[in-house]
């Protein structure tokens, strides 16, 4: 199977996910123009700051190419505020932010704290054996979820025990969580059968 992964490159940590799916031998290309959303089978949008995200994809007039595509079911994986800008609603929403959309989730912007109350912990995900390690930077958690909506992963313990930090609707997939910092290359690879099974 041939395939490329695009990685939404207006802001965020760009760089780290082309090299996760590098590594996993998959075709990865930077996504920042209307006419390269076209040309990729897929699309990973990275973390960040997801209010600067948004100004930017509606500055590079990449909103609605976006919006199309994800309505058409192309697979996109969010990580951090790509799990934001896959939402369809945020708690606590500047009053101009807006959303790619797609999964039917209540997300909570930087859920678990601010910069110093970035957090590492293993978490069972469902469909994987053993625990991801998971890296929490200004993450949020999903509130709540619709009846489409797979949940793959909850913290298991402290403060917030409970939380959504994983889901999958369809051929969307989001994480709380920095998959893209550590070595462990399972949930791209995860995003990559996703891709596989709508093919």
């Amino acid at each position: 199977m041939t395939v490329t992964i695009g990685v939404l490159a207006v802001q965020g940590d760009v760089r780290e996910h082309v090299a996760a799916l590098t590594d996993l031998g998959v075709a990865a290309v930077t996504v920042r123009r209307p006419h390269e959303v076209d040309a990729v089978d897929a699309l990973v949008i990275p973390g960040g700051e997801s209010t600067v995200m948004d100004k930017l994809v509606r500055a590079f007039e990449l909103q609605e190419p976006l919006r199309k595509r994800i309505a058409n079911g192309m697979p996109v994986y969010g990580s951090c505020a790509g799990m934001i800008m896959l939402a369809d609603r945020i708690a606590d929403a500047r009053p101009d932010q807006e959303t790619l959309g797609g999964i039917d989730m209540t997300v909570r912007r930087n859920a678990f704290g601010r910069q110093v109350d970035s957090f590492e912990t293993d978490l069972d995900y469902v469909g994987l054996a053993g625990t991801v390690h998971a890296v929490f930077i200004r993450a949020p958690w999903v509130e709540a979820v619709g009846d489409g909506v797979e949940v793959l992963a909850r913290v298991s313990h402290g403060a917030a025990a409970g939380r959504i930090v994983a889901v999958r609707q369809g051929n969307l997939m989001a994480t709380s969580f920095h998959p893209e910092v550590g070595d462990d290359r399972r949930i791209h690879a995860e995003f990559v059968r996703i891709i596989e099974q709508c093919r």
